[in-house]
């Protein structure tokens, strides 16, 4: 996958912390109803349910989704046909990814407690989920 972070906005949730609004519900569009191929009328079908928008604004958005790494496109006579190239949790874990691995290495060891501490104050489970997930990643580094 392609996509590379080039902006996050910590206020807003989902998709929209790292994509521009419209593209955002694009790919929530996309995740929720299309597994597999779609074009630019499926998802303006669904879009314009719930607010007035062109075609063209449509066409634009999912292209520049392209052209970012998120959707495979293929021309198929005078249409393309689109596919999502990854899913909304490996698009998240991705998004996450980029950030940790972007901060310099002095802050990391600060942005792991910081996680740490905030683990289970919400859902105690969260700290088994945490525990399996450093035991896994043990495991694998053990391996050769």
């Amino acid at each position: 996958m392609s996509f590379h972070l080039t902006r996050l906005r910590p206020g807003e949730a989902g998709a929209r912390s790292a994509l521009y609004d419209l593209e955002a519900a694009i790919m929530e569009v996309i995740w929720g109803r299309f597994p597999g191929e779609f074009t630019v009328r499926d998802v303006l079908a669904v879009l314009e349910r719930e607010r007035e928008i062109a075609y063209t604004t449509v066409m634009t958005v999912v292209d520049r989704l392209a052209k970012k790494g998120l959707l495979a496109q293929q021309r198929a006579g005078k249409t393309y046909i689109y596919r999502a190239l990854i899913g909304r949790e490996a698009f998240m874990s991705s998004v996450v990814s980029q950030l940790v691995h972007s901060l310099p290495e002095d802050y990391r060891q600060s942005a792991l407690s910081c996680l740490l501490e905030s683990a289970g104050e919400s859902d105690p489970a969260e700290l088994d989920r945490l525990q399996a997930l450093i035991d896994a990643r043990r495991k694998s580094l053990e391996k050769p």
